[in-house]
């Protein structure tokens, strides 16, 4: 597990977006489920591919082939919540993505709730066969974040 401060988030991650954390996300312990943090981590690679890479999900998808999910600190109603998204490996048909959950809890104080890494894997949406990523998005996930190839 990966240990993050606040400072590492913001400046190594150049995309995020805010979270917004609803009633029906809490669960009987009053903090928000443990399954809805994969929401809120597929809304906003949703958001970094569409906005950073303008990917046409039409044409070519791109799907979960694999997620590891650390759970650092529970997330409650009224705490400030964003999540980072950044590519850190890049290759022929898959990539990853790293993203931290993160913010500020109702108290004021800075919190890393957690973090997890996801390989998406690029298909033909006509065959839904694996495809290379295009070069179009490749370079623009480049662009921005520091990526292995």
């Amino acid at each position: 597990m990966k240990k993050y401060t606040m400072e590492d988030v913001k400046s190594s991650f150049s995309f995020s977006i805010p979270v917004q954390v609803k009633f029906s996300d809490i669960d009987g312990y009053m903090h928000v489920n443990n399954g809805i943090y994969f929401n809120y981590f597929e809304h906003a690679r949703a958001i970094y591919l569409y906005k950073i890479c303008e990917w046409d999900m039409m044409s070519t998808g791109a799907v979960v082939a694999n997620v590891n999910l650390d759970f650092l600190s529970p997330i409650h109603l009224m705490d400030e919540v964003y999540c980072y998204v950044r590519a850190i490996k890049i290759g022929k048909s898959s990539f990853v993505l790293e993203q931290v959950l993160a913010g500020k809890t109702s108290k004021g104080d800075d919190k890393v709730f957690a973090s997890g890494n996801v390989t998406m894997v690029t298909v033909d949406m006509k065959t839904i066969r694996p495809t290379e990523i295009p070069e179009q998005y490749v370079a623009k996930m480049k662009a921005l974040d520091k990526v292995e190839s």
